[in-house]
C-alpha cells in the first residue's frame, strides 16, 4: 500500500499533513509510523481492525434499506489529531454554549424574558414542532435540561472550527467513541502511548454520576435505567453498550409501569420503583398519556410523575426547543444574552427560510447552499445543493415554499480531510466532529468526540445512515 509518499492534501484544511507537505504539530510520530511499515502492513492492520469490530458487535441500524437493517459501523484506522490549543478553544467553547442553552431552556418555559425582549422571535418558538406547552411553568432537578449534548463542529479551509449544529434531545455516537479508542490502542500502541492522547474511557462513569446527581438527595442508592426504544432503533447497540459500562438496567417501555405515584420496572421478583431514567426515546413517544397517543414505546402516565418530582429524566422533555435548526441561528445572540459574551465558536452562516428576503436568497441560490428541515437528524430532510439534481432542487424549493418555517440553509462548508485508507492508498476525506457534553454538577466536555468521515470521494455527508464511517480522535 502506498502510505504518504504522494499524499494530496488538496485546496482543504488537512488535520493531519499541512499544505506544504509536511506532518502538522503533533501528527509526526503517526506519520513517521505509518511511513515505516513495511508494504501492506497497514492494509492489515485496517483488516484486523476491522475484524476487531466485527468480533465486538460494533453496529448501528438503518432505517428504510431493503438490505437489511444492521450494518458494522465503518472505521479507518488512521486517526484524527487535534492539538491541545484547538481543544482548549473547543472546551471553552462548548461550555459556554450549553450554559447558555440550558439558561434559554428555563427561560421560554418559565419566564419568557428573551422572547419579551425580542432577542428570539415568539412565534419561533411557538410554531416550533419541539416545544412542549406540557413543560411550560416546570423546572427539572437542579435547573437543568440539557444533560447530555452532542454538538456537531467543522472546521473550515481557514483552519477555523465552526459549530454546524445542536443535538441535544438524545444524540447518539459516543459509544463508537469508547470503542474505537479501544481498537487504536491495539492498532498503534507505541504511537498512541508516546503522543500522550487524553483519555476518553471515563465517559460512562462520568454520566452515571450525573445520573445519580439528578436523583433526590434523600436517596442513597437510586434506581436507574436507560430507556430504549428497542432493539430496531439505529442506536439501539449504543443504549445497551452504555447500560452495560455504567452497570445500570436497560429498559423498554413495556418493562415500565406507573403505580402508587411512581415509575416501577417489572421484575421477576415483582415491582422494583425507578428514580432516574436516561431515555433514549424522542419526546413524541415517551408518554402516550401526553404526547402522540399511538405511541406503544414510552410509559403512560410517565410525564404526570416526572412532574411531581417522583422521578428523574434525562435529557429533559422540551429540550428539542434548543435544537431545532432555526433556533440555532439565534444561538449567538442567545449566548450574548445570557452570560453578556461573544460566542467563543462561532456559527456557520445561516438564513432562515421564513425571512422573505433570506428565502429569495436560498430559493435562488440552491444550487450553492445545504438545505435542512429544522427537526430532522442523520441526514434525513436534507439537500446538499451542489451535488443535487436539477429535479432534486425542484423538489426542495417547493417544499420550502409550502413550509418556509421549517427551513434553513447555509453556504457549504469547505469541511476539513483528514489522510483515510481508500483500496490500496491512502487519500483525504472530508470529516466533522461531534464532541459529548455532560451538564451535571458541572460541564464536563470529553477530550475528544467522535469524527465521522465521509468515505465517497468528495461527499461532505459524514452521517452513519449515509454511508459514513468513523475515526479515533486523539487530543494531545
Amino acid at each position: 500500500m502506498a502510505t504518504f509518499e504522494n499524499y494530496d492534501p488538496g485546496d482543504y484544511y488537512d488535520e493531519l499533513i499541512s499544505a506544504d507537505g509536511h506532518p502538522r504539530p503533533g501528527a509526526q510520530l503517526l506519520v513517521d509510523k505509518i511511513m515505516s511499515l513495511p508494504p501492506g502492513e497497514l492494509a492489515i492492520r485496517q483488516k484486523a481492525a476491522e475484524a476487531l469490530l466485527l468480533k465486538m458487535g460494533i453496529t448501528f441500524n438503518v432505517y428504510g434499506r431493503d438490505e437489511g437493517t444492521e450494518k458494522i459501523f465503518p472505521f479507518d484506522i488512521i486517526p484524527r489529531i487535534v492539538s491541545s490549543n484547538d481543544w482548549q478553544q473547543i472546551e471553552n467553547g462548548l461550555k459556554q454554549r450549553i450554559y447558555a442553552l440550558n439558561a434559554f431552556i428555563q427561560d421560554v418555559y418559565n419566564q419568557k424574558k428573551i422572547l419579551k425582549d425580542k432577542v428570539v422571535p415568539e412565534d419561533l418558538i411557538l410554531t416550533s414542532r419541539t416545544y412542549r406547552k406540557e413543560c411550560e411553568g416546570f423546572t427539572p432537578p437542579r435547573g437543568i435540561w440539557c444533560h447530555v449534548t452532542g454538538t456537531d463542529l467543522v472546521r473550515d479551509r481557514d483552519g477555523r472550527f465552526y459549530v454546524l449544529e445542536d443535538n441535544l434531545r438524545c444524540p447518539s455516537g459516543v459509544s463508537y467513541v469508547l470503542e474505537n479508542r479501544q481498537v487504536l490502542k491495539r492498532t498503534f500502541p507505541q504511537v498512541f502511548e508516546a503522543s500522550r492522547v487524553r483519555p476518553v474511557d471515563d465517559y460512562p462513569s462520568q454520566l452515571l454520576e450525573m445520573l445519580t446527581d439528578l436523583a433526590p438527595e434523600h436517596l442513597q442508592a437510586p434506581t436507574i435505567g436507560v430507556l430504549t426504544p428497542g432493539i430496531y432503533n439505529s442506536a439501539y447497540f449504543e443504549h445497551s453498550f452504555l447500560s452495560q459500562q455504567m452497570g445500570v438496567e436497560l429498559v423498554e417501555g413495556q418493562d415500565l409501569v406507573v403505580s402508587e405515584g411512581f415509575v416501577h420496572m417489572l421484575t421477576t421478583k415483582g415491582l422494583k420503583r425507578v428514580d432516574v431514567l436516561y431515555r433514549r426515546i424522542d419526546d413524541d413517544f415517551i408518554d402516550p398519556a401526553v404526547f402522540r397517543p399511538d405511541s406503544v414505546l414510552g410509559v403512560r402516565g410517565l410525564m404526570g410523575v416526572y412532574r411531581e418530582g417522583r422521578i428523574a429524566l434525562a435529557n429533559a422533555p422540551g429540550t428539542g426547543i434548543a435544537d431545532d435548526k432555526v433556533i440555532y441561528a439565534y444561538v449567538p445572540e442567545i449566548i450574548r444574552y445570557y452570560t453578556g459574551e461573544e460566542a467563543i465558536l462561532p456559527n456557520v452562516p445561516t438564513y432562515i427560510c421564513r425571512n422573505d428576503q433570506d428565502r429569495a436568497y436560498v430559493l435562488a441560490h440552491l444550487d450553492q447552499l445545504v438545505v435542512k428541515a429544522a427537526n430532522e437528524s442523520g441526514g434525513y430532510g436534507m439537500l446538499v445543493g451542489p451535488h443535487a439534481s436539477e429535479a432534486e432542487r425542484a423538489a426542495f424549493a417547493a417544499k420550502i415554499s409550502a413550509e418556509p418555517r421549517n427551513y434553513m440553509a447555509q453556504p457549504t462548508i469547505s469541511l476539513s480531510r483528514v489522510p483515510t485508507i481508500v483500496g490500496d492508498r491512502i487519500e483525504g476525506r472530508h470529516v466533522d466532529l461531534r464532541p459529548y457534553v455532560l451538564f451535571g454538577e458541572e460541564i464536563y466536555v470529553q477530550p475528544g468526540g467522535l469524527t465521522r468521515v465521509a468515505l465517497t470521494k468528495g461527499s461532505l455527508v459524514v452521517n452513519s445512515s449515509q454511508g459514513g464511517g468513523s475515526k479515533d480522535t486523539w487530543v494531545l
